[in-house]
């Protein structure tokens, strides 16, 4: 303990029986006070703002307090090996207790059992069609699996020898470190937890007591799933340690690009293209759904870029009844590779549509217009 050091209640100006606000209230004040930013000329104004810093961070620390209450600098000295015989021999740390239990989940550490901890998870990918995305798929997958060892029936040993209580934590499966005045507690490294270690490990499992192997499982997609999302299989991940749960298995699902269709959620969308007649004259044309093909009337004088909507003919939502809808786009397909009578044809039939002036051409005679009123 340095002597140089003054009381840290002395330091605030507060009695020993001051409140947490009346703590707080001082060091503000004090803080304020002796700020450096405040002093630039003062030679002491930072080591006194240190001072009031030190004295409100171990005092505004039930813990600390306490300790300091009890033992004065030295309880709460980093530097300090320990207090009345050290962390062995029923000093300070016994009387005081593992500060750090709370923090590592171990209250009382010294005498905590083995630790158990899930398996790890594992996971799967699976690529399916947007059909079986659609309607649910059902189906089968090999994943690993562990069982106990035949050889030395899960205990991990050689036949004729078994674990023995570990010799660096006594069989408890933590070790206690100290860090400066307080102890910390963390699992064995010798014995990673379980108390025990096997000094002639079975040469058919190498000690682990267990072997991996295939098993199948049957994996239900439901109706509506996305690009990128999990089913989760519980229990299905590799096995815990000391006798913890089983970690879960995920399957990553991926849907494979449609040849036709587009997806937006639940809803669909499909370029459909219409003959150059069609789109003048109107008609029926057959438009592919997921169910199947229906008939869909054409509107006379139907332009490229045009989007019907037949509803219900989407999906179905992963987390809802509701069925989205398709959006049909229409794409108006340019005749190619037409005979020489065909040509005259065309030129006949579009030297009509010119006589007739701007009404067959209503969208043509908008955009000359814009570009006219541009230039000028």
């Amino acid at each position: 303990m340095s002597k140089s050091k003054r009381d840290y209640y002395e330091v605030l100006g507060v009695s020993r029986s001051a409140t947490d606000e009346e703590l707080k209230k001082a060091y503000r004040k004090l803080a304020m006070k002796h700020h450096p930013d405040r002093n630039p000329d003062s030679k002491s104004a930072e080591a006194d703002f240190k001072e009031v810093k030190e004295a409100y961070e171990t005092l505004s620390d039930s813990n600390k307090r306490a300790a300091y209450d009890q033992y004065g600098h030295a309880g709460v000295d980093p530097s300090m090996g320990g207090f009345g015989g050290g962390f062995g021999g029923g000093g300070f740390a016994d009387a005081f207790g593992d500060i750090f239990g709370d923090i590592f989940g171990q209250a009382g550490g010294r005498h905590a059992g083995p630790q158990v901890y899930k398996g790890a998870d594992l996971r799967y990918n699976m690529d399916i069609t947007l059909e079986q995305a659609a309607e649910g798929y059902t189906t089968q997958i090999r994943v690993p699996s562990w069982s106990n060892c035949k050889t030395c029936h899960g205990s991990g040993a050689e036949p004729g020898s078994k674990p023995e209580k570990c010799p660096t934590c006594d069989g408890h499966g933590q070790v206690r470190i100290q860090q400066g005045f307080f102890s910390m507690q963390q699992t064995c490294p010798k014995c990673r937890g379980t108390g025990e270690y096997i000094p002639k490990p079975c040469k058919t499992c190498h000690g682990s007591g267990k072997l991996k192997e295939q098993k199948t499982l049957e994996i239900k997609i439901p109706a509506g799933i996305d690009d990128g999302m999990r089913v989760r299989s519980v229990g299905n991940g590799e096995p815990g340690i000391n006798g913890g749960p089983s970690g879960d298995l995920y399957v990553e699902v991926r849907v494979r690009p449609h040849p036709v269709f587009e997806r937006d959620g639940s809803d669909l969308h499909v370029q459909m293209p219409i003959s150059f007649a069609t789109a003048t004259m109107g008609g029926e044309i057959e438009v592919p759904t997921l169910s199947g093909r229906v008939e869909f009337p054409i509107p006379e004088g139907t332009q490229t870029g045009k989007t019907f909507r037949l509803r219900h003919k989407g999906m179905k939502g992963l987390r809802s009844s509701l069925i989205g809808d398709l959006f049909v786009h229409v794409v108006v397909e340019t005749p190619v590779k037409l005979s020489e009578e065909q040509k005259k044809l065309l030129q006949k039939f579009d030297d009509s549509l010119k006589s007739g002036g701007d009404k067959h051409n209503p969208n043509q005679k908008g955009w000359f217009e814009s570009v006219k009123s541009f230039f000028n």
